[in-house]
């Protein structure tokens, strides 16, 4: 019997996927469980419809993800910090105050956890981080730390 899978099934595949179960696995254990539906071409109709409105939904987000990403590549961020002698920072400089400069200068909202910063920043200078905008997606930043009068 072909049943399309509503969730994952270990064993026999991911959810949305047109799979072939013996009669009395799919009605006895899939079907009652709401793991799968039978493969009627009205179901199967409803699934392609489902996987283009998916597929579209993606192309739009990855065409705004591009945008984004050229428009962050051409920013420098200037983030202003206590420093002591030597060009040391009393502190460091995050991905989280990057993240709230960006939102506040430039009206760019990128989640924190989203700039790669290997480790925080600790010197005065001017820095290029990576800035994951969506998978597949980066853009790199200018950040430059400059000393708070």
């Amino acid at each position: 019997m072909k049943v399309i899978l509503l969730q994952d099934v270990k064993g026999h595949g991911k959810k949305g996927d047109v799979v072939n179960a013996s009669d009395g696995y799919a009605r006895n254990y899939l079907i009652p469980n709401k793991l799968a539906i039978e493969a009627t071409s009205k179901n199967l109709a409803d699934l392609m419809n489902k996987k283009a409105a998916e597929s579209k939904r993606k192309e739009t987000e990855l065409e705004e993800a591009k945008k984004l990403a050229e428009k962050i590549s051409g920013l420098e961020v200037v983030v202003k910090a206590k420093c002591g002698e030597n060009g040391k920072l009393f502190g460091s400089v995050t991905n989280k105050e990057i993240a709230e400069t960006l939102k506040s200068r430039h009206n760019i909202n990128i989640d924190k956890k989203k700039i790669v910063l290997s480790e925080p920043i600790r010197s005065l200078g001017s820095f290029q981080l990576e800035v994951k905008v969506y998978p597949e997606v980066s853009a790199k930043l200018n950040v430059k730390v400059e000393e708070e009068k």
